[in-house]
């Protein structure tokens, strides 16, 4: 391995170890290539992460090697990364980095970080999102064209809503949009609203959406993941590399592009000329938060006016008022036998 290198990134210096170690071995880069994609879209990257808790998703033999997710800090944190110290739904808590400067990523990539997985929420307030997050999941047999379908409508229902949403390639065959909100909201009304906007899309699009939490009832549709919005649940941020072979990036998107561009289209080296010559092209996100009145309004409707309540959590969450039973349909059905 070649010896280690020291980057310069704003005003740190950044070690970076065995630079020449490959990554991505179909496409030969390497951790130096990491590191400089990142350094490329450094302004991209933190304004997505900046003062979130951020969990990493490493891969220090590179993508065809062993990884693991890193909720924890790391014994050896610089002192100028600052931490947040989340709360998980089980009670337990951690202390997560919370970059506030380009050098915090490439000191990540360091230890093969590969994709950023940040909160929905900032250190100075970690009860209260400021991102409502929809995530658009094609099933087994849809793609990419049927979750831009359904993300066209989907834009007509967050204009309804007074709500802009913020689309981006998932890094693979699905979507994001990301919703900016004020923070006055708690994560059980995040999720609230993000069940009332799947079950309006699903009512819009029946044959080509679902809201159903469990695999047998979704059918060959896009299923917009609404626990995406639960506590402890986080999807990879604009300009994350996702371990794929090809070395794919989640993509941040003019609504205009949605119906020609196609996920394959960005990668490690395609994504720092796309840079270069566009810039971050969420870089005033932030500055156009909205309210969730009206999506609460609607899961209000829904509830009163059709007895649509709750939807189940993830299997590792705790029991929630007002949840039903966390049980899969076909197993919900079958009697029991007599002896």
């Amino acid at each position: 391995m070649a010896e280690a290198l020291q980057l310069t990134v704003g005003e740190r210096t950044v070690r970076l170890s065995n630079p020449n170690k490959v990554y991505f071995p179909e496409r030969g880069w390497t951790k130096l290539d990491v590191a400089q994609y990142y350094l490329a879209v450094g302004d991209g990257i933190l304004r997505a992460l900046r003062d979130r808790p951020t969990t990493l998703e490493r891969y220090p033999d590179g993508v065809t090697g062993e990884s693991f997710f890193q909720k924890r800090a790391p014994a050896n944190l610089p002192d100028w990364i600052p931490t947040g110290r989340i709360r998980f739904p089980s009670g337990r808590h951690a202390d997560e980095i919370c970059p506030t400067e380009p050098a915090a990523v490439i000191w990540a990539a360091n230890l093969g970080c590969i994709t950023f997985h940040p909160w929905p929420v900032r250190r100075r307030d970690l009860e209260h999102p400021d991102e409502l997050r929809i995530d658009l999941d094609p099933q087994p047999g849809t793609d990419y064209t049927d979750a831009v379908r359904t993300a066209q409508e989907l834009h007509g229902l967050l204009d309804e809503l007074q709500l802009r949403g913020w689309p981006k390639t998932s890094g693979g065959r699905g979507l994001h949009v990301f919703v900016p909100i004020d923070p006055e909201w708690t994560f059980v009304q995040v999720r609230r609203a993000a069940i009332a906007i799947a079950r309006e899309l699903e009512r819009r699009m029946p044959e080509q959406v679902t809201s159903a939490w469990w695999k047998e009832e979704r059918g060959t549709k896009i299923f917009v993941d609404y626990n995406q919005t639960a506590r402890d649940r986080t999807i990879a941020c604009a300009y994350s590399l996702r371990p794929t072979p090809h070395g794919s990036v989640s993509a941040p998107l003019r609504w205009e592009e949605l119906q020609d561009a196609r996920p394959q289209d960005f990668d490690l080296m395609t994504m720092q000329q796309r840079f270069a010559e566009l810039g971050d092209l969420h870089a005033d996100m932030d500055q156009y938060p909205c309210r969730l009145d009206h999506a609460l309004e609607l899961a209000a409707r829904d509830e009163h006016e059709h007895g649509l309540g709750d939807l189940p959590y993830p299997p590792d969450h705790p029991k929630m008022e007002g949840e039903p039973l966390r049980v899969q349909p076909s197993r919900a059905k079958r009697k029991p036998t007599t002896p």
